[in-house]
């Protein structure tokens, strides 16, 4: 475990654990908001959570379910075959919420979880109410999908899916989000769970401080997760592996603003063309 970038192998989880493939508390992650679970519910089986003083936004990973919270009725979240496959499904429940989740199929859902007591409202987030956006150029070029972007009435989660081809670089130029300067920059807790289109693939993740007082380089696979606590934190995925993040960010203001690392930031104004191989997945709402 390091000081500041922490990566968790997916191959360090127990198998068995009642469904969950990964589980990190604010305890854990050594920070103070986020909250974040992977879990395998198996084919008809249910799981059921509650919300008391945190607000979640559970994630569709791959699958097909239903939610039902009080006084919503029955939502169905799917069906995705794989992040790759479509767009993301997903609910935001706020504090104060039971929930129960039932599997038509085997669904892997991600649990995103930050403090909050807001009476907020609950509600489904469908594929056509996810964000598209191509950032970068060149081998820069990744697919943003916002799925709790600032605009969205939460109170810290700050949630996205990021695409990147095989071979390309991403979250570059290198950025960081750990002084309060707004509107400059704000101080967000970041996670990036990794899954990639071939369980062969891997990528490396730098994570670094601009005094050198901390630098590491992750390589990450498959089911893997980097805690992003302090520092600037590209990625990079191999030739040949297209790779997916899910990133979640919670903080004590609800912003994204980030500064980019002076020595790289002159790229952000002179992009090449756009990868072709972008959009990854296509939205639902577009015909790219």
């Amino acid at each position: 475990m390091s000081h500041r970038g922490l990566l968790i192998k997916s191959q360090d989880v127990p198998v068995d654990r009642g469904g969950v493939l990964l589980d990190v508390t604010p305890q854990a992650a050594g920070w103070e908001y986020i909250s974040f679970t992977v879990r395998r519910i198996p084919r008809g089986t249910r799981s059921t959570g509650r919300t008391d003083g945190q607000e979640c936004c559970l994630v569709l990973l791959s699958g097909h379910c239903t939610v039902v919270w009080e006084g919503s009725g029955v939502r169905t979240l799917g069906r995705r075959a794989t992040v790759f496959d479509s767009y993301p499904h997903a609910v935001y429940l706020p504090h104060g919420h039971d929930y129960e989740l039932q599997a038509i199929e085997t669904t892997d859902l991600a649990e995103c979880r930050a403090p909050s007591t807001r009476p907020l409202e609950a509600r489904v987030v469908r594929p056509e109410d996810c964000g598209f956006e191509i950032r970068g150029g060149g081998n820069a070029t990744r697919q943003i999908v916002d799925i709790l972007p600032p605009a969205f009435p939460a109170d810290r989660l700050l949630i996205c899916e990021v695409f990147t081809p095989s071979g390309n670089w991403s979250s570059y130029p290198p950025h960081k989000h750990d002084t309060d300067d707004p509107p400059i920059e704000v101080v967000l807790e970041e996670t990036y769970y990794f899954r990639m289109k071939d369980a062969r693939g891997f990528g490396f993740q730098r994570v670094y401080t601009a005094d050198g007082r901390f630098d590491e380089t992750l390589t990450v696979a498959d089911g893997d997760l980097v805690l992003i606590r302090e520092g600037y934190h590209p990625f990079v995925t191999a030739f040949g592996y297209d790779a997916y993040y899910l990133n979640v960010l919670a903080g004590t203001r609800r912003s994204m603003a980030a500064s980019d690392d002076p020595r790289y930031a002159e790229f952000r104004r002179s992009w090449p063309a756009p990868d072709p191989r972008v959009p990854m997945v296509k939205p639902p709402y577009q015909s790219v």
